[in-house]
């Protein structure tokens, strides 16, 4: 292998052959095969973007293989918007060395030198003469089963002609004419099944009757492993009629063994805990007048709330098992469904369908595990099966709660000194495959039963989980951070959008601002003040001029303005935003204004998409959602218990990029997700003279704030 592969994009040198990327084998069209799942995101169409960009081709001809672990590279998880860095870059790249192969080949067969030849949609031509040969031409000149060696330099960003366009989204038509969604996928003598689930999460299974529920007309089986149920029919309402008649006839025992509501605090400040020293930069502190704050800051267990519940598809016919998923994880999933059954892994292939929308862990690798050992009772027939609403509130993995305290010196002159920072909370990734025991939600409730395995994080240097942008990006003397990972799992928690830096950078910011106060100084102008960084000077200054930012300005009691910026992970793009909020008898979110540099921009609207998309979901977590639950069980199991954001509450949104094609693209849709809280809390006070330290922002925390000033 060539000395030069270790230069090659990660994922690239993780799956090198050529011909795993790219094809040319149907006439005038060009198949990509990322190893990224679309989600909503856009990603399908910006690698295609890149793609058309790298081989001069016109975007129209590039059709996207849906990830199908059969075929497509294994580029690990979609997550932490790493898609366009990693997935983006590696597409590039092959792209690139692809094209010279082709360019070599059209000038061997044309008698030329290769730098004498233009590309111009697929076509290698003499630039004197007219004559000239297509990618399809050179299909049997060219060998694409070599590994890719990194000796071919991609476009440089001044002779991009597709990159920057905000061209047509690939998957919106099949999105709009109802063919896009696995909740929506038919195959041909397709069965339904339906699961049924224990009335808590630690509960027991001590009887079941499933002789009677056998009998009942079309249905096909009914499947137990230990305290796993699942009934199969041959129609959806039978199935449904089946797995509420199992339900009935099951007798369980369950126990109180989770947090009293309003003490989750309380408990994850007293539990067993494992201590990661994030940060401790120490400085002798100045003599002269130093003015301390503390706070306590919290977030409580979230829900993804996809709005179609998680479903899955799997056929078992010829000793192969077929999966189709919406996992964001493909290729760990078919790792661990294959363990848990004892098969080949050449025997088990799940294929990516689009599910309904969810950033982060929720119930799509559960679900698909489920249809698999349903699939397994009626060998030779698909069976697709759908949790219900109820099922999906309940069972998939939450966002853990997580504490935050904060206590920092600053000088009168506004030099913040000193800054200690502790955070409680379990780790925040539980996907399946990064554990020695099962990952998946049907396994721990066979015989004799598993404990579920405690989540993990990421490197902090990759930007990490529960400690995920928990180290402040602005430079202060002394700052120690630790992270207390807490060793007990009451609730089911894994990955959610953005992960902890929805509660760490909230704390920063809030706190920052609650700095500023102290000392009669403009909230931009300390944060000014701390960094040395000017790609974040500059989307500080942007978002300012946007929002007509006034240094010092005040709220008039019922609206205000409040600040907030983040570079995501610390390494990932840069964000500020303003909020205008209204206090009537909710907290109303008026505007938000938004400045982002994610680096090279590939579709601007795309990239709007996200970032506008990204900041609806952060209202709705600052003002309404959190899981309730009582000792014993997940109650916010429907829209009614579970709130998120009306149509009619979502703010205007202004947003502004600082494009730089010259930088790496970085990932855009969870950069703003920890800013909007912070500005939210932070116009709050503006507007009222309140702090608000505890998420969501309901109104009987407003009215407590109130009273406690």
């Amino acid at each position: 292998m060539s000395t030069s592969l270790p230069s090659l994009p990660p994922t690239l040198r993780a799956n090198p052959q050529l011909y795993r990327w790219v094809d040319f084998n149907t006439q005038g069209l060009v198949k990509i095969y990322p190893g990224k799942v679309e989600i909503g995101q856009g990603i399908v169409s910006a690698i295609a973007q890149i793609a058309a960009e790298e081989l001069d081709i016109d975007f129209s001809r590039v059709h996207c293989h849906p990830v199908d672990t059969s075929i497509s590279p294994n580029e690990g998880s979609t997550s932490g918007s790493r898609s366009i860095q990693e997935g983006g870059e590696a597409m590039r790249q092959a792209c690139a060395e692809i094209k010279s192969l082709f360019m070599h080949a059209a000038a061997t067969r044309l008698g030329v030198a290769p730098e004498t030849l233009q590309v111009r949609d697929g076509r290698f031509q003499i630039s004197d003469t007219g004559t000239s040969l297509t990618y399809w031409d050179l299909v049997r000149d060219v060998d694409l089963n070599q590994h890719a060696n990194g000796k071919s330099r991609p476009k440089a960003p001044a002779t991009f002609k597709t990159v920057g366009l905000s061209l047509p989204r690939l998957d919106l038509l099949a999105k709009v004419t109802g063919a896009a969604f696995i909740q929506d996928l038919e195959l041909p003598g397709m069965l339904h099944a339906r699961v049924v689930r224990p009335p808590s999460f630690k509960a027991k299974l001590l009887h079941v009757d499933i002789a009677a529920i056998e009998a009942i007309k079309g249905v096909s089986s009914v499947v137990q492993h230990g305290g796993f149920l699942g009934v199969i029919a041959n129609r959806e309402e039978l199935a449904i009629d089946a797995m509420n008649a199992l339900s009935k006839a099951c007798v369980w025992e369950q126990s109180p063994t989770l947090p009293a509501p309003e003490k989750v605090v309380e408990f994850l400040l007293t539990q067993r805990v494992e201590d990661e020293l994030l940060c401790n930069d120490a400085a002798p502190l100045p003599d002269g007048d130093i003015h301390e704050l503390e706070a306590t800051f919290s977030r409580p267990y979230l829900a993804h709330a996809s709005i179609g519940p998680s479903c899955a598809l799997a056929w078992f016919h010829d000793s192969n098992l077929e999966i189709w998923s919406h996992s964001q994880s493909i290729y760990a999933l078919r790792d661990e469904i294959a363990k848990l059954l004892q098969m080949p892994t050449e025997r088990v292939v799940v294929r990516h369908a689009e599910g309904s929308g969810c950033y982060g862990h929720n119930g799509a690798d559960d679900v698909a595990f489920d249809a698999a050992l349903l699939a397994l009772a009626v060998p030779g027939k698909p069976v697709r099966l759908q949790w219900t609403r109820e099922d999906e509130f309940a069972w998939e993995p939450l966002g853990p709660a997580m504490v935050v305290k904060l206590a920092g010196k600053i000088s009168k002159d506004g030099g913040v000194l000193s800054w200690q920072e502790e955070i409680w909370g379990n780790r925040h990734i539980g996907r399946p495959g990064r554990f020695s025991g099962p990952g998946l939600l049907a396994a721990w409730f066979f015989e004799p039963g598993i404990e579920p395995p405690l989540p993990a994080d990421m490197p902090l240097s990759m930007g990490g989980g529960s400690q995920r942008n928990a180290v402040p990006y602005y430079e202060f003397p002394v700052k120690k951070v630790v992270n207390h990972v807490v060793q007990s799992m009451p609730i089911r928690v894994s990955a959610l959008r953005a992960l902890g830096a929805y509660i760490n950078v909230f704390a920063i910011e809030t706190f920052m601002d609650e700095m500023a106060h102290s000392q009669s100084i403009d909230p931009i102008e300390i944060r000014l003040r701390h960094l040395t960084d000017f790609r974040a000077v500059e989307v500080i200054h942007a978002v300012a001029r946007m929002a007509n930012w006034k240094a010092h300005e005040q709220g008039d009691g019922v609206s205000g303005r409040g600040f907030a910026f983040a570079r995501y992970k610390n390494i990932g793009n840069y964000a500020a935003v303003v909020a205008e909020v209204a206090i009537e008898e909710t907290i109303s979110v008026k505007r938000i204004y938004a400045a982002v540099d994610c680096g090279c921009i590939i579709n601007p609207d795309g990239v709007l998409n996200q970032v506008q998309g990204g900041i609806v979901q952060a209202v709705s977590w600052a003002l309404k959602e959190q899981v309730q639950h009582d000792t014993v069980r997940i109650t916010s199991r429907d829209w009614e218990t579970y709130p998120i954001l009306r149509f009619s509450e979502v703010p205007e949104v202004f947003v502004e990029f600082i494009n730089r094609p010259e930088e790496e693209s970085l990932g855009v849709g969870e950069g703003v997700t920890g800013i909007i809280a912070p500005a939210i809390g932070n116009a709050v006070f503006n507007a009222m003279g309140i702090r608000l330290r505890d998420l969501p922002f309901t109104p009987d925390r407003v009215i407590a704030a109130i009273n406690e000033s």
